[in-house]
């Protein structure tokens, strides 16, 4: 009799144990807002996206009013999707989580800069409601915004946000973010008076120079391939560029005059993990000058012919970038003045107690260093984010290392999130100085991995 008694009581507890269980908290309410709340323009086509805090079931519409000041519809500019009767009609397809249209300038049009289009997110279907950054101010000339919160879209698709497959540059000035697939570039050629060549860091890539010149003698017999292996404590710093930007030491030697001098490489391309591709699945390169520009030499590792490509230097843009299995320059990172931080995965260092060794990591920050962008830490024990004004300018000294920021702003062990006891100070080539700060990465501080909030305020202006 005491045991059915007890097995009555087991089964009351589990039953109000389960029932508790499946009473789950509501999710918070899904909004949808625009990135910014203001944003310059000044090429000829632009493109404005619109955010939901999460993917929604299925397709869910959004309306777009737009009043534009100084500026006629199909006159001197249009927008993709069209508008009927100033409204743009949009939607976020199911899985999603957002939304995007284009602004573009009519051809031949000349502007003073005084026109602006005034957007407003006028209904959204439900469950999703409209969020707190409902409008946006769209100049047709370039802004110096007196700072935002943004969250940064690192997620392209339905990958793990530790594993983010965009890397994601902000221009601090302009309110812009831009995300671009991290594997869909494999060489950078430097755009500067030096001729220097990166590696795919944050796709995890890795190299290692062979002592000959001619690209169709060397074959998988030339090299291990195990010996491109990096990151989980293996491999040496000396097969991945350097981590704080420093172009005097990437894996590749800067590319000499001398034709002769110029050595055939071996690329793993794809990385990070101790993982190397397979042999038929390994580049060879060799990188030679062509006047002001660059010839590349490239095949698989077993292939006796190899292609070439052309590559002309661009002053516009930090690099020019390749991808080997397009067999052609992509676009990657925006112009050199057009952005002022990257936020994503990459190769960094570690030390396990043996020394510095490559190590791959997760939402690291780096500076736009080439670009001349500048940046310095602030400990809140010497100066409050809130408080921190120009007056507070003097004695700061900035930093021109591209990993000031680094992976220092979080932590991902014990108590997972944003550090709050410091923030960063960023000026941009214009001298616009900011003091940014990050919100949230992690569902432990209340975010999303891979999508990391931040805010920025504007506390001098450039000359």
């Amino acid at each position: 009799m005491k045991k059915i008694v007890r097995s009555l009581l087991l089964v009351a507890f589990l039953g109000t144990f389960n029932a508790c269980s499946d009473d789950e908290p509501p999710l918070p309410d899904n909004l949808v807002a625009f990135e910014a709340a203001d944003k310059g323009f000044e090429g000829e086509e632009t493109e404005i996206k619109i955010t939901l805090t999460r993917a929604v079931d299925a397709a869910t519409p959004v309306s777009v009013t737009l009043t534009p000041t100084q500026l006629t519809y199909d006159t001197e500019f249009t927008t993709t999707p069209a508008t009927a009767n100033n409204t743009i009609t949009l939607s976020v397809p199911a899985g999603q989580s957002s939304v995007s249209f284009k602004v573009s300038k009519k051809t031949g049009v000349l502007l003073d800069g005084d026109e602006s289009i005034a957007f407003k997110i006028a209904s959204v279907g439900a469950p999703v409601l409209v969020g707190t950054t409902s409008a946006l101010k769209l100049s047709f000339k370039a802004i110096i915004s007196d700072g935002t919160s943004i969250q940064l879209n690192g997620i392209a698709g339905n990958e793990p946000g530790s594993s983010a497959a965009n890397s994601v540059f902000l221009d601090l000035s302009a309110n812009v973010q831009t995300p671009v697939l991290r594997s869909s570039w494999d060489l950078g050629f430097f755009n500067g008076t030096d001729f220097r060549v990166t590696i795919n860091a944050t796709n995890g890539a890795s190299a290692l120079a062979i002592n000959k010149t001619d690209i169709n003698a060397v074959s998988d017999k030339d090299f291990k391939p195990d010996s491109l292996a990096v990151g989980q404590g293996v491999g040496k710093l000396s097969l991945v560029d350097d981590a704080a930007g420093d172009l005097t030491k990437t894996v590749i030697a800067a590319v000499s005059a001398t034709d002769a001098e110029n050595k055939v490489y071996i690329l793993n391309r794809k990385g990070g993990s101790m993982d190397v591709l397979p042999v038929a699945d390994l580049y060879k390169i060799r990188i030679l000058r062509k006047g002001t520009g660059y010839t590349l030499q490239y095949a698989k590792v077993n292939e006796t012919t190899f292609k070439t490509l052309d590559i002309t230097k661009n002053a516009a843009y930090n690099f020019d970038f390749v991808s080997l299995e397009k067999g052609a320059t992509v676009g990657v990172e925006p112009a050199k003045d057009r952005w002022d931080l990257k936020w994503g995965y990459s190769m960094y260092f570690t030390n396990f107690g043996s020394g510095l060794i490559p190590y791959g990591f997760s939402d690291l920050v780096f500076t736009n260093n080439l670009g001349g962008v500048e940046a310095v830490e602030v400990l809140t024990s010497t100066a409050t984010y809130d408080a921190f004004a120009e007056s507070n300018l003097t004695g700061i000294t900035f930093s021109k290392a591209a990993d000031v920021i680094g992976s220092k702003w979080r932590v991902t062990q014990g108590t997972i999130g944003v550090k709050t006891d410091r923030f960063y100070l960023i000026k941009d080539p214009a001298g616009n100085i900011y003091k940014l700060r990050f919100v949230s990465f992690h569902s432990s501080d209340g975010g999303e991995r891979g999508k990391p909030k931040l805010e920025y305020k504007l506390v001098k202006k450039g000359a």
